[in-house]
């Protein structure tokens, strides 16, 4: 049964979140999850759940879990205090401006395929990092459970079944081809999936610590794959990785903080932007859904992403204007330049900074421990199963996330998005993200932890979310599975989700909008948990299989 609530239709039997009195892990694969919740109960504190849970991802979740790529890292601490861990893939040192251009200028799928697409790895590093500074528990015993998974196995779900055999990267190289989909004999739901190259890499890697994966017999196998493979990654770039901490970007919504992800995320600058032009607009009179909030909400989307494609890049190799972008005035500006009742085309829209004078695939998983600590961990292999290449030897997958840097800036990649001279391709840098870890604070204390995957559609769904949560008054279960949209200036379309009414979807056409409204759109898959009246309240996305749990 259907119901219409503004200009959507919403189930009359809509699921109820999870609620738990003391710790919440949400992900998007459920075996994990009860990996986070077994190492909070054995004592472990938010840290220690999240860096156990993204080793198990490892195993359970191919398509996005990984120790080939990188990702972020936001922790918000009970005390209030914050930190951002940055493990984001670097260029190797022999990466170049122009090395995916063909003969006449114009990007190839380079970026995207065979062994040259990787970046260097940084997720073993950045949980390393997290460990040293803020576990408690012994580093072993966090990727113990990961290493039990990959010897014992675990059964398939038909999610992953399907995925695994539909997965046109995979079938491309032997290595994955033969693990991954049993040489074209594929897995059914209920199979036992056992990977004993990736258990011997993780155990190697509980013994012997980080350098195993960056100096050690892993490095030397990945090393020499890449030199007989043509790929890029030397010895040299893994033994010099690092992972960076940095400050994370804070700002205010309707009476709660926001504590965002720093460049090079592109998304806590996106979604303070975005609730700066939303604030104070009264948007949400008109009603969750109607056609005048969805216009609202767009044309706030389109001026953010017209800004990311220019001023947004790794904060290392260039001066970004974070004050600027963030500035009231300049805020106003843009949100003076929405008109109300019609579509701007994107034509007209430039990025909106005066001249400088100033300074997927992808998974994403929250942990809040029994002390009010709180994780939220987004990371990648950018697309479904990365490049699809397995390392022979070591059973885990690589990243394509080069495609994340601007080949050729102003074309788009393969997300759609055009990027700029801040995100050309330079060795040693990391390139820009969408990846939008999230936290929201009330009267001082934790409240939400917020994420998803999803390429450049995460950093709309993330807003959508708090909006739903702080402006429309939704549970974290209603909030992650109302119907979204999402619109990134270039290409000009507005995309809408399945449930958003036929009448809303005409008004929307009349006012000047190209809509795609295609059945089965999925605009990113969301996790979130709410602190509410003494409980924990979990949400994870109907349009994923994952799972909340605590105790």
């Amino acid at each position: 049964m259907l119901v219409l609530a503004g200009g959507f239709c919403v189930s009359a039997n809509a699921r109820e979140p999870v609620r738990t009195r003391h710790a919440m892990v949400g992900t998007q694969e459920p075996l994990a999850a009860d990996v986070g919740v077994q190492v909070l109960k054995d004592g472990g504190n938010a840290v220690d759940a999240a860096i156990a849970v993204g080793f198990a991802l490892a195993v359970t979740h191919p398509y996005a879990g990984n120790l080939g790529g990188g990702g972020f890292m936001l922790i918000r601490f009970a005390d209030g205090r914050s930190t951002f861990i940055d493990f984001r893939e670097r260029a190797p040192a022999k990466a170049s401006r122009n090395m995916y251009l063909d003969a006449s200028g114009e990007p190839t799928r380079d970026s995207l395929d065979g062994w040259r697409s990787a970046g260097v790895p940084g997720t073993v590093r950045g949980f390393e990092l997290a460990h040293r500074k803020y576990g408690s528990r012994k580093w072993a015993d966090l990727v113990g459970p990961a290493i039990d998974l990959a010897e014992r196995g675990f059964p398939v779900s038909y999610a992953l079944a399907e995925s695994l055999k539909s997965a046109r990267n995979l079938s491309q190289d032997p290595e994955s081809k033969r693990i991954f989909q049993k040489n074209g004999a594929y897995f059914a739901p209920g199979d036992t999936f056992i990977q004993p190259e990736l258990a011997r890499t993780l155990h190697r890697i509980a013994q012997n610590g980080v350098n195993e994966f960056y100096e050690g017999e892993t490095a030397q196998k990945l090393a020499e794959a890449m030199a007989r493979k043509g790929g890029l990654i030397t010895l040299s770039d893994l033994k010099d990785y690092a992972a960076v901490e940095r400050a994370p970007l804070t700002g205010s919504y309707h009476g709660y903080g926001i504590v965002a992800a720093p460049p090079p995320s592109s998304g806590g600058i996106g979604i303070l932007q975005m609730l700066g032009m939303l604030d104070g607009s009264g948007y949400q009179k008109s009603g969750f859904g109607s056609a005048a909030e969805i216009e609202y909400v767009a044309e706030v989307m389109r001026r953010y992403y017209a800004d990311r494609s220019q001023y947004l890049g790794d904060p290392d190799f260039g001066k970004l204007r974070l004050t600027s972008l963030l500035d009231p005035a300049y805020i106003k500006r843009r949100r003076d330049s929405i008109d109300p009742n019609r579509a701007t085309p994107s034509t007209q829209i430039l990025p909106g900074l005066p001249a400088a004078r100033d300074g997927g695939e992808t998974t994403h998983y929250n942990v809040v421990d029994a002390q009010g600590n709180a994780v939220a961990v987004t990371y990648t292999l950018n697309e479904g199963y990365g490049n699809g290449i397995t390392v022979p030897g070591l059973g885990f997958l690589l990243n394509d996330e080069m495609d994340d840097f601007a080949s050729k800036p102003g074309s788009p990649n393969a997300f759609g998005l055009i990027q700029g001279e801040l995100n050309a391709i330079q060795p040693g840098k990391r390139p820009l993200s969408s990846m939008t870890p999230t936290i929201l604070t009330r009267d001082g204390k934790f409240f939400m932890a917020v994420g998803a995957p999803g390429g450049s559609r995460i950093i709309s769904a993330v807003l959508q979310v708090i909006l739903n949560v702080v402006d429309f008054g939704m549970n974290a279960q209603d909030a992650v599975d109302a119907p979204r949209i999402h619109h990134q200036w270039q290409p000009d379309k507005l995309y809408l989700e399945p449930g958003i009414s036929p009448d809303t979807i005409a008004l929307l056409k009349s006012r000047g909008y190209d809509v795609d409204h295609s059945p089965g759109l999925v605009l990113a898959r969301v996790e979130a948990i709410i602190s509410k009246g003494g409980w924990l309240e979990g949400g994870s996305d109907g349009r994923a299989s994952g799972k909340a749990a605590g105790y």
